[in-house]
């Protein structure tokens, strides 16, 4: 049975909390992994720090280990983009396909006040988990990176 542990603007995440969260989501995203700063500017978005509009942290716990990290970001453009983009999951590479995976998203799509986006590679594995639970590919990103 998955226990979940919820932070954001209104509830305290430890500093102990939060480094063993970004290590999480550093470790086990793998090859699809940003860096710790990263990571961690995330959670701080999330978290509502530097009048960001807010989100969630969401943990699952299975006994006293962490299976897995879901990081949601409030977008606050509500109406003409999805009120929520879903920055991070990751499962312990350890417990996957245990549906620990599955389990998190559904508490995560229970957890968030509107709609959802989420930005996943075409050859991540996870890509079939957001399709049978709901998510359809409806744009193509494009992006232009400045030098």
């Amino acid at each position: 049975m998955i226990r979940y542990k919820i932070y954001n603007a209104y509830s305290e995440m430890s500093k102990e909390e939060r480094d063993e969260i970004v290590d999480f989501l550093h470790t086990h995203l793998e090859k699809f992994r940003d860096e710790k700063p990263d990571i961690d500017k995330a959670i701080a978005y999330s978290l509502k720090e530097n009048a960001a509009p807010g989100g969630f942290v969401l943990t699952g716990h299975v006994d006293d280990n962490m299976v897995g990290a879901v990081v949601v970001n409030r977008t606050g453009m509500e109406g003409y983009i999805p009120e929520n983009i879903l920055v991070y999951i990751a499962v312990d590479s350890k417990m996957r396909g245990k549906g620990y995976g599955k389990e998190l998203m559904k508490k995560a799509i229970e957890l968030a006040e509107g709609n959802i986006a989420l930005h996943v590679e075409p050859d991540n594995p996870a890509k079939f988990l957001y399709e049978k639970l709901g998510f359809t590919n409806k744009y193509l990103e494009m992006r232009l990176t400045k030098a």
